[in-house]
């Protein structure tokens, strides 16, 4: 594997690593009508790239890793509702310029997915090729960790850098927020920064 085909794997690993140590609330009184009650508002990212529909407003989260290619600066934005064992993720990265610019979306878009299947110790359930509003390649897939949290992820590659739209749950939770996860992921949209 090349230095260039490493760096999603890098990327996503500073995702999964740094999201560890959040964990999902374990209140067993979440219902649907918990859900509803969420102030679901549009978030727009502090630099512009992208705007999503979430439950309140974020905690935002930024670090900085050093690796083989320089520095990578990862930004995390996480709402988790009250009484709900659910986390609504958005997380990005910029690649350095040259890298960004040369590499196949497709091939980023596969070791990121590779990569969060085993950063997280994870069993594939479902995956389609997809495409942002404006047509940014993009990859959503499903996967289940050995503790039977289920998450959700889009991935989009635009302008060299990987956005990822993330619901974490559990397979009961998942049951009664289905409308509100597919609501969550249809509104994630890249706004292209040219």
């Amino acid at each position: 594997m090349t230095k260039k085909a490493l760096l999603p794997l890098i990327a996503v690993g500073l995702v999964f690593s740094s999201f560890a140590a959040v964990e999902i609330n374990q209140h067993h009184t979440a219902t649907a009508q918990a859900a509803k009650k969420s102030q679901w508002k549009v978030f727009n990212s502090p630099d512009g790239s992208f705007k999503v529909l979430m439950p309140g407003m974020p905690k935002s989260m930024s670090e900085t890793k050093k690796t083989f290619m320089g520095e990578i600066n990862l930004n995390i934005f996480l709402a988790k509702p009250e009484k709900q064992q659910v986390a609504y993720v958005v997380a990005y990265n910029d690649f350095p310029h040259s890298y960004g610019k040369l590499a196949n979306p497709e091939v980023v878009l596969n070791n990121a997915r590779d990569m969060a299947l085993k950063t997280t110790k994870s069993t594939l359930i479902s995956q389609k090729k997809i495409r942002s509003y404006n047509n940014q390649p993009g990859k959503e897939f499903e996967y289940v960790n050995s503790a039977g949290k289920i998450t959700r992820n889009r991935m989009f590659f635009a302008e060299g850098r990987l956005y990822q739209a993330m619901v974490i749950t559990t397979k009961e939770q998942e049951k009664h927020l289905g409308k509100s996860i597919r609501g969550y992921l249809n509104s994630f949209q890249v706004v292209l920064r040219r």
